[in-house]
């Protein structure tokens, strides 16, 4: 895969791409994974590069990225979701896709929703909803022209509401909204869009919710049985190892001993 140069004013050549050789093997496709600086996101860059993408890796936390990149032998691109200029910037890099795992998002807060704040809120729909928008919007020409994949990684709270979940509980039903439309949109281009929502996932996710406290994210997933980045990571790369004719529309994993 040859990238575009880090120049704001190159534009998109998806002629370059190794999928237009017509192989269908992972070796000759490439797949970005936003949020893959950590969890999720990172432990399926991993997998996906032991499978044989050609993957591009996307957040904000650049030496991060730059670490898990030399690893897996992937590609590590700066990108904040929130920032349109980011997102635009990050496209125009990046002549094709095959596969887009839309990963970026997380949580803040578990107050009431008398307390809760309308700045939590927003960078809960800014990064889940609005950031996944963003980036599908910007990358899907190259997801056309290659029949794609696009999966969401959603959240059992897209299916269940909870007490102090109020903001997180409508950024992902809208994540979840958003998936059912783009799956009707684009049907008849054959690009398939598929829904992961987890359950309870060992990873920093609760470290951010409650802005580094440590205690209280740890508690979290105390005496629990919890799922781990890698199971998450697992379901992703199944999904992305179907022929083209499978659409997996959602699926809800869940650690054990959670209902």
């Amino acid at each position: 895969m040859t990238l575009i140069p880090d120049d704001t004013s190159a534009t998109p050549n998806p002629t370059s791409s190794a999928a237009d050789t017509g192989s269908n093997s992972a070796s000759c496709r490439v797949a970005v994974v936003t949020g893959g600086s950590s969890g999720i996101g990172e432990a399926a860059a991993r997998a996906l590069a032991q499978d044989g993408w050609q993957v591009i890796i996307a957040a904000r936390r650049e030496d991060r990225l730059a670490k898990i990149a030399e690893e897996i032998g992937a590609t590590a691109i700066t990108l904040d979701v929130t920032d349109d200029k980011s997102v635009a910037h990050f496209a125009q890099r990046i002549p094709a896709v095959d596969l887009l795992v839309n990963n970026a998002g997380g949580a803040k807060g578990l107050e009431p929703v008398e307390e809760t704040t309308l700045q939590d809120w927003q960078w809960m729909y800014d990064t889940n909803v609005l950031g996944t928008v963003r980036v599908t919007q910007a990358l899907l020409p190259q997801l056309r022209e290659a029949r794609g994949l696009i999966i969401n990684i959603g959240s059992v709270a897209a299916l269940r509401p909870y007490e102090g979940g109020s903001g997180y509980n409508a950024a992902k039903f809208g994540l979840r909204a958003l998936t059912r439309v783009l799956r009707i949109e684009n049907a008849e281009r054959e690009v398939r869009v598929c829904e992961i929502d987890p359950g309870r996932v060992a990873t920093d996710f609760s470290l951010v919710r409650f802005s580094g406290n440590q205690d209280r994210a740890d508690a979290v997933y105390a005496d629990k049985i919890n799922l781990l980045a890698e199971d998450i990571a697992e379901a992703i790369r199944w999904v992305a190892s179907l022929p083209p004719r499978v659409n997996i529309d959602s699926l809800n994993i869940m650690p054990a001993d959670q209902i």
